[in-house]
């Protein structure tokens, strides 16, 4: 269900945002930044065996920042070793200060790319939901 209705707005949104002959298009307003996806990975090379020696302390720190309401959702990646955070973020500077400051950050172990999210701009173009003009 998730996938299809994913599906369906990316479809929605790509029809929206395509060129209509004749017709001017609007400038898109700035969709605010209000979550980051941190999509943590091993660094190649690492030594395996001290990032196994570290995760308990990696662990551990981890879940202090999801009860600071830091981390809202944590996931494995499923085709390699890693992790992808929902960060409670807005701003990638604070994101990556934070997220180095774990141990396996400051181990050089993991690097994480992060990816600002936000609300799908799109659908802004809907009737009566544009900010300020129609």
């Amino acid at each position: 269900m998730k996938l299809t209705l994913a599906a369906g707005l990316l479809a929605f949104a790509l029809c929206l945002t395509s060129a209509v002959p004749g017709r001017a298009q609007s400038p898109t307003p700035p969709t605010p930044t209000t979550r980051i996806l941190a999509i943590g990975t091993v660094n190649p090379g690492a030594d395996v065996a001290a990032a196994r020696a570290i995760l308990p302390m990696e662990v551990r720190e981890t879940v202090k920042l999801y009860l600071d309401g830091k981390i809202d959702q944590w996931y494995s990646l499923q085709n390699r070793v890693g992790v992808a955070f929902i960060l409670n973020v807005t701003d990638i500077a604070a994101a990556h200060d934070m997220l180095e400051k774990l141990p396996l950050g400051q181990a050089h172990l993991m690097s994480f790319e992060l990816i600002p999210l936000g609300p799908l701009n799109p659908l802004r173009q809907l009737q009566g939901m544009s900010t300020g003009q129609q």
